[in-house]
């Protein structure tokens, strides 16, 4: 939704960009708090970094297919490459996640 609404103004790689970056910290948040069950502030910067890292996963990825696309696709289109790759992005996040940021022999 962030995305749709700044596709206009700014353009695809831009929108993109700032969708994922301002939902990037929340999202690594809110893993850490709901699903890895991680409280404090024990290990939070670290956690952060990792998660912009894997936040670069996801931009990477997502940047990539719109560039793969081209310019000139409908709108339409667009989004649905958009969708498939940040479903394809939050799978993988996940993994990284649990295997690498959160992992339990980390702690």
């Amino acid at each position: 939704m962030l995305y749709s609404g700044l596709r206009g103004a700014i353009g695809p790689f831009a929108a993109n960009s700032v969708a994922l970056l301002v939902t990037a910290v929340a999202n690594t948040a809110a893993n850490r708090r709901l699903t890895f069950g991680k409280q404090g502030r024990e290990k939070l910067a670290r956690q952060h970094f990792e998660g912009l890292v894997v936040f670069g996963l996801g931009f990477a990825l997502t940047n990539g297919a719109l560039a793969l696309l081209g310019a000139g696709a409908p709108r339409v289109v667009e989004l649905v490459v958009l969708l498939v790759a940040s479903v394809t992005t939050t799978l993988a996040r996940f993994a990284v996640m649990r295997f690498w940021v959160f992992h339990p022999r980390r702690d």
